[in-house]
């Protein structure tokens, strides 16, 4: 046998014994990052090029980081399964949770590590404006199309211009907590800089909505 393959074979059967899994590069890198919005140039069709700009939106804006702050009942969501928040809480006034179980009664300014060797929780997330989505705004279930749609309604944006949702999106520091997440959260892929970019090419060539 070739030394080189056998060699690679121990070596697979210490990382599946010891519980370790090599994911390959490209799949990893694909998964936490977006294409700049300028790689889109290449699609010559505007109405396509809007649509493939959008969906690699789609890549943050149903990310869980955005999600679980879009639910679609009363009770936020949690982790990367979506799962309702526990402790169970509700969405109260101005998505701040109800007296006595507010939102920032656990969520202080900003993440908080928990001490110790923790498995399932190993920060808390925070920001100074910790809160639900308007009922309006729910993300949760719906299509990339449906949510393209409710984000361009001012009705349902938060009476947003195009112009208001573009700062909205790239500025917003509440926006910008799903790029920092805390420890244990797997963060939104790519950087805030480069989804407002791509929010705004979007915008650029029409805003077209995936069906």
């Amino acid at each position: 046998m070739n030394i080189k393959v056998w060699l690679l074979g121990i070596a697979g059967c210490f990382f599946v014994a010891a519980g370790i899994y090599l994911t390959p590069w490209s799949h990893a890198q694909e998964k936490q990052s977006l294409r700049p919005a300028a790689s889109f140039q290449s699609v010559k069709d505007e109405e396509e090029r809007s649509l493939a700009l959008f969906r690699e939106a789609g890549k943050v804006i149903q990310h869980p980081r955005c999600v679980n702050c879009h639910p679609a009942t009363e009770r936020p969501l949690q982790g990367n399964e979506m799962r309702p928040h526990e402790p169970p809480v509700v969405r109260g006034d101005g998505g701040m949770g109800l007296p006595g179980m507010q939102c920032t009664t656990c969520h202080g300014a900003e993440n908080i590590a928990i001490i110790g060797q923790a498995e399932t929780i190993r920060s808390i997330p925070g920001h100074p404006a910790w809160h639900l989505a308007p009922i309006e705004m729910a993300w949760e279930g719906k299509s990339l199309g449906q949510i393209c749609q409710q984000i361009k309604d001012p009705a349902r944006n938060g009476n947003k211009s195009m112009e208001e949702l573009v700062e909205h999106m790239t500025h917003d520091e509440l926006v910008g907590w799903g790029w920092n997440p805390g420890a244990g959260r797997e963060p939104a892929p790519g950087t805030q800089e480069e989804f407002g970019k791509i929010i705004q090419a979007w915008i650029d060539t029409g805003a077209v909505c995936p069906p």
